[in-house]
Parts: C-alpha cells; sequence; structure tokens
C-alpha cells in the first residue's frame, strides 16, 4: 500500500476536494475491523484466538494472517496520518506479499472445508458453497493486484484497497449473532453499503463519483452474484468433486 502526494484536482468551490480522504480512509477502517471483531467474536478472538476450537492449524493460520490484514491498514492509515509515506511505502510492499498469502491461505482454507463436506451457509451443499470463498479470493486478488499498479495515484489506490477489503467482509457479516441479518439477503445489503459510503463520499468531496470506485464496485457486485449459480453448474460440480478427492 504505497501513496504520494496528491495531484492538484479541480473541484468546485462547494466541495471538499480530497481533503479529508485520510480522514474517510481511517474511518472506513475502522469501521471494516469492528464488523470483523463482531463476526468473529464468538467463535475466534473472544475464544482466545489460537486456543480458539477450529478444525485444524490451517484455519489458526489462515484468521492469524486474515487477521494481520486489518492491522495493517489500521497502521498504514495511521503513517498516512502521520506523513509517515516513506515508511507507508516500505511497508506497502509488506502488504502486496502479505495480500499473496491471504490468498493462498483462502484458496487453502476453502478447500479444506470443502474436503470435510462444510458448508457454513444452510441451504447449500459444500461443492456448492465452494464457489463463495474462491469467488472472494479472486476478487479479492485481482483488486489488489491493480491497488499495486495504481499505487503512484494515492485517490484510486485507497479506494481499491477499501474494496478489496470489503470484498471478503461477508464472511465475518454472516457470522453476526443477529437473527435478520441471515434472511433475504441481507447481510448482502450491510456489505454493499460499505461501497455505498464510499460513493457518497466520492460525491460528498468531489461532486462526481471517481471511476475506480464505480467499476471495482461493480465488479464485486456481479462477481459476487454470480458466485452461487456458477456453483450449481455440472462443470464447477465437477471441479469440485475432483478438489474434494484430494483430501487437502
Amino acid at each position: 500500500m504505497v501513496t504520494t502526494v496528491m495531484p492538484n484536482v479541480p473541484v468546485s468551490k462547494h466541495r471538499p476536494g480530497r481533503r479529508y480522504d485520510n480522514l474517510f480512509v481511517s474511518g472506513m477502517v475502522a469501521l471494516l475491523l469492528a464488523t470483523v471483531l463482531f463476526g468473529f467474536a464468538r467463535t475466534y478472538f473472544l475464544a482466545g484466538m489460537f486456543r480458539a476450537p477450529l478444525a485444524n492449524n490451517l484455519l489458526h493460520v489462515h484468521g492469524a494472517v486474515f487477521t494481520c490484514w486489518m492491522v495493517l491498514l489500521i497502521v498504514q492509515t495511521s503513517l498516512i496520518s502521520a506523513h509517515r509515506v516513506n515508511i507507508h511505502r516500505k511497508l506497502g510492499l509488506v502488504g502486496f506479499g502479505l495480500a499473496c498469502v491471504m490468498v493462498v491461505l483462502g484458496v487453502l482454507a476453502a478447500s479444506d472445508a470443502l474436503s470435510r463436506n462444510v458448508a457454513p451457509v444452510p441451504h447449500l451443499d459444500a461443492k456448492t458453497f465452494y464457489t463463495i470463498p474462491m469467488g472472494g479470493m479472486l476478487i479479492f486478488s485481482t483488486l489488489i493486484f491493480f491497488a499495486y499498479r495504481m499505487r503512484r495515484n494515492p485517490a484510486a489506490h485507497k479506494r481499491l484497497i477499501l474494496i478489496a477489503t470489503i470484498a471478503i467482509m461477508d464472511a465475518a457479516i454472516d457470522r453476526w449473532p443477529l437473527a435478520f441479518v441471515h434472511h433475504n439477503h441481507v447481510s448482502e445489503l450491510f456489505n454493499y453499503s460499505f461501497l455505498l459510503f464510499i460513493v457518497l463520499y466520492d460525491l460528498w468531496s468531489t461532486g462526481k463519483v471517481q471511476q475506480v470506485t464505480v467499476w471495482a464496485s461493480l465488479f464485486v457486485i456481479v462477481m459476487q452474484q454470480l458466485r452461487i449459480p456458477v456453483g450449481h453448474t455440472s462443470t464447477w460440480q465437477a471441479f469440485a468433486t475432483w478438489v474434494q478427492s484430494l483430501r487437502i
């Protein structure tokens, strides 16, 4: 996660421009962290993390690494607020490496659940559910790749990092101990509300939605909506059966 000095972008005299970008990103990161803590409190954080009753050590490592990502986001936004851009840039390379590890662990954890025939969503079988975490890793890795490519464009870079993280929030939201969240796509609405916050901030700050906000948000929504239909196809079922036979 690397940034540079913001370019001068003409905005209306009635708009604040990108003056509050860092404050907005910090607030969003705090909100996403709270989402994760609330979702995984009972089964992971309040259960002692590495003493939590998880199925195997892979899931412990998976949980620790994904937690490190949230901590890193807080550190990175704090460094920008403290004007320590040089450290932020160096740590950004670590962040990119951590994101790569997250994708590998995400795939392994999803495949492990498939091999144990586990499907946290009641109305889906394990093979169909497998599309959800696998699709999440595809979305996350794609957005992180573009975030790295656009690291010299601070506004786009920040938004891509946020949206990539939002793309994997469904795992936490689906574990919220609130009954109404698990009915009629309510959890999806909560997830997409984070994207709406970015859209609204863009409109408030510059009077228009940033191009990167539009395409990245649409990418997340479309890809997430395609996961279950893809999971019901015979091709995916055959692929999942093959993965299941590997006993990862």
